[in-house]
């Protein structure tokens, strides 16, 4: 099977650029009520996932004292705590598999390393839920 199959393509994922600062990051993961969110370069490519708790912990590293965070720094100065591994375009299903048990979305890439979507968890074991409801496995 073609994991194309369940691709979100990039035109409908919401993700952040590499450039931004920690302020805008911020008001887009928030505005969308996601707990994670893909980055991309300039160019396209994908670079990492930052997650609401990458944003926590870097906030939390700030002790009593210190001056208050610059919100305006770049986003790509968070550490980010969890990699959310790309798949290839060419992936089997297996490759998805794998990843998808791991990540909540599993971020896909061309032959570049050009982002070109997502495909979620929920979108996979719905797949499955189906296939299995079809062959009258569940009852």
């Amino acid at each position: 099977m073609n994991i194309l199959f369940f691709l979100i393509p990039k035109s409908e994922v919401i993700y952040i650029e590499a450039g931004i600062t920690i302020r805008r990051a911020l008001m887009q993961i928030q505005s969308h009520t996601y707990t994670a969110i893909p980055i991309i370069s300039d160019d396209g490519e994908y670079i990492g996932t930052i997650t609401e708790g990458d944003f926590l912990r870097h906030f939390k590293n700030i002790t009593a004292g210190e001056p208050e965070p610059d919100l305006n720094e770049n986003v790509l100065t968070i550490n980010r705590s969890v990699s959310y591994d790309p798949v290839s375009i060419n992936a089997d299903i297996e490759d998805l598999i794998s990843k998808v048990t791991n990540q909540n979305f599993v971020p896909v890439v061309d032959d570049n390393h050009k982002f070109i979507g997502i495909i979620t968890r929920k979108d996979v074991i719905q797949y499955i839920y189906n296939k299995l409801k079809s062959n009258q496995m569940l009852s």
